[in-house]
């Protein structure tokens, strides 16, 4: 279909649904060369996320060609005379909508129109040009056609750029080199204003600080300058198992307070997880090792129920192969896991980075990946984990949970306090992901209702007993929460947006800001 005519049928959309009068002028602004489009398919791909627990549906979406077509976009906006709302979209794995909208339009980052550029790699200054809405799994197979790679990363490649960095972007790489948000050059980003803008460090710094951890509040990613490293050649994956939550804990902390060591004396991944569920530990464990011989809580004495597993890996390559095993093993006998637990696997290191998609394929083929996903997320300070141990692990839980329970250690030092992301006040504290998924298989403990339930239940707990947590990937439905969220860093958050986004157009599916013109507000 024609360009132009995608372009009047969306708008003409857009202003039957919402009400709007647009002039020849408005209309024209938004002549992209990418693709504009109303149609039921792409609008019912844009109105659901990986949570599944919203439906929105926007009035168009645009996949843009280029940088400018997401500044004409914005920009139109941001100058008509009744206004329409932007949201960036990358692969849709937002939990609760925060990447719709359903006054305006979905930009489509992620997928966009062919002429988007490829990852620009240099292998001298060590950085890569990628696209904000390029997965980075594309990011990974790029760089490494040059031996390189980007140091922090996501449990799932499968993100975008741009999605990862408005959050953090964290893995088991973050105690050592910080989140994602701290391994980012230089970025170009379209403000709320329609403004194409490049800041860095030294260039518009509060614009590239801002937008860093900023939840697509001030401004789209359409470029981001990302560090690199030599990229191993294999890595040696760990999981050994823990009965007592605090000799799990120690153990995790004194790792990551390895972070300033020479390679040879740390390891270059840490995580862990919770196992409540006896049917668990096998699963765990089947991507080491045959589940014909599964492994029982009661052989390793878990302590109400609950087990912990450390998982750790090292790094290496010819030229450090003959020395990895000794490295390892001094590193291990310094932790007090249980000794019959150890199970270690060996693999290529691009294969570890995207272990998940091989999760992923399989749940797909049992028709178990495209179920809702009430996910929680929190950032748990080191002081109160113990405590959230005994109230949520040992007692909210129960003995069954239908997902993975990550939890480890960060350090806060790693962490740029600039940027719009919010930890707790503590030197370390420990991400607890509740990553479960909601099946209705007759089993009430694995109905979204009951996790959802879980879920509020968890986040009463911590508030009643004066556990001052911070939501990851957080979720509001009042800007009190919000303001509440942000602590200290709500002020100066507030005037970014007045700055940089006036009149609240972007990333409304976030519920932070209500945009300012009276049409949308009338109807919000």
């Amino acid at each position: 279909m024609d360009t132009k005519l995608l372009v009047t049928l969306a708008i003409c959309r857009l202003i039957v649904a919402v009400g709007l009068t647009l002039d020849p002028t408005e209309l024209s602004r938004l002549a992209v060369r990418g693709e504009l489009s109303a149609e039921a398919a792409d609008l019912e791909a844009a109105s659901v996320d990986f949570g599944g627990v919203r439906r929105v549906e926007p009035m168009a979406v645009l996949r843009p060609a280029n940088a400018g077509d997401v500044a004409r976009l914005v920009r139109a906006a941001y100058e008509s005379a009744h206004g329409f709302t932007v949201s960036a979209r990358g692969h849709g794995h937002s939990i609760n909508g925060q990447a719709m909208t359903a006054a305006g339009v979905v930009l489509q980052m992620s997928g966009a129109a062919a002429a988007v550029p490829k990852p620009l790699v240099s292998e001298k200054f060590m950085y890569a040009d990628v696209w904000g809405g390029e997965l980075w799994i594309d990011v990974l197979k790029s760089t490494l056609e040059h031996g390189l790679a980007p140091k922090s990363w996501t449990d799932y490649l499968y993100l975008s750029v741009g999605g990862t960095l408005s959050n953090a972007g964290i893995s088991g790489q973050a105690f050592n080199h910080g989140p994602q948000i701290s391994n980012v050059h230089e970025l170009d980003v379209v403000t709320g204003k329609g403004e194409s803008v490049t800041c860095s460090e030294e260039q518009n710094s509060e614009l590239f600080h801002a937008v860093l951890g900023g939840l697509g509040q001030f401004g789209v990613i359409t470029r981001a300058r990302i560090a690199l490293e030599h990229a191993p050649q294999r890595v040696r994956w760990i999981r050994v198992l823990y009965s007592d939550f605090q000799a799990f804990t120690k153990d995790q902390e004194y790792l990551i307070s390895l972070h300033g060591q020479p390679p040879a004396q740390k390891f270059d991944y840490v995580e862990g997880f919770v196992i409540v569920d006896e049917g668990l530990i096998n699963n765990w464990r089947s991507s080491f090792f045959s589940p014909r011989n599964p492994v029982k809580f009661s052989s390793v004495k878990s302590d109400g129920g609950v087990l912990y597993c450390l998982e750790i890996t090292k790094n290496y390559d010819q030229s450090t192969a003959d020395t990895v095993d000794q490295e390892i093993d001094v590193l291990l006998k310094k932790l007090k896991f249980i000794p019959s637990s150890v199970f270690t696997t060996d693999l290529p290191y691009v294969d570890f980075l995207d272990r998940v998609h091989k999760a992923e394929l399989k749940l797909r083929s049992k028709g178990l990946w495209d179920v809702p996903h009430p996910w929680l997320n929190l950032f748990v300070p080191k002081s109160r984990i113990d405590e959230f141990d005994r109230g949520v692990f040992k007692g909210i839980l129960g003995n069954k949970t239908s997902g993975p329970i990550l939890i480890y250690p960060m350090n806060k030092n790693k962490w740029d306090e600039r940027t719009s992301a919010v930890t707790p006040e503590e030197e370390v504290f420990y991400l607890v992901a509740l990553l479960r998924s909601a099946v209705e298989n007759g089993n009430e403990s694995q109905t979204l209702k009951n996790l959802q339930s879980q879920n509020r239940d968890i986040l009463k707990f911590c508030k009643e007993s004066g556990i001052e947590m911070k939501q990851y990937l957080p979720h509001y439905s009042t800007q009190q929460e919000w303001k509440e969220h942000f602590g200290e860093k709500w002020e100066r958050f507030q005037h970014r947006k007045l700055q940089f986004d006036p009149k609240h157009i972007l990333s409304t599916g976030q519920l932070i800001f209500t945009p300012s013109f009276n049409a949308m507000t009338a109807s919000w």
